[in-house]
């Protein structure tokens, strides 16, 4: 099944201004200062971290490398309520999960994909 995005940015890059759809219910706005300066309002990168979300809970960074804006690192995080684990099995667990997840797939470029597994207490 494809998944469908679009976007239409006006104007020029430091001023300009655009929007996003997702699918038929996700939308929003952004901007140079929301995708580059950490100013109000979504981003791209959100959406990837949103995407990873379906498997872990993500932040996704991006930073200039040559010059280039690029996703340099993403940060998973899950916390598991497993009944009859221990920790060192659901350890194994995530770590095949976040090799096998589409998104990790799709994102294997990324220089660093950290992953921090714990069971709640």
């Amino acid at each position: 099944m494809p998944a469908k995005g679009s976007a239409e940015w006006k104007g020029d890059l430091p001023s300009g201004s655009g929007t996003f759809t997702a699918g038929d219910t996700i939308s929003g706005e952004y901007s140079y200062r929301s995708r580059f300066e950490d100013g109000p309002g979504a981003n791209p990168e959100q959406l990837i971290a949103a995407a990873h979300a379906s498997c872990f809970s993500a932040t996704v960074t991006l930073r200039p490398v040559d010059g280039a804006p690029t996703i340099t690192k993403i940060a998973l995080v899950t916390v598991g309520r497993v009944p009859g684990i221990d920790a060192a099995t659901f350890q194994r667990h995530a770590a095949a999960a976040k090799a096998g997840c589409p998104v990790s797939r799709a994102l294997a470029s990324v220089a660093e994909i950290t992953l921090e597994a714990s069971l709640a207490d």
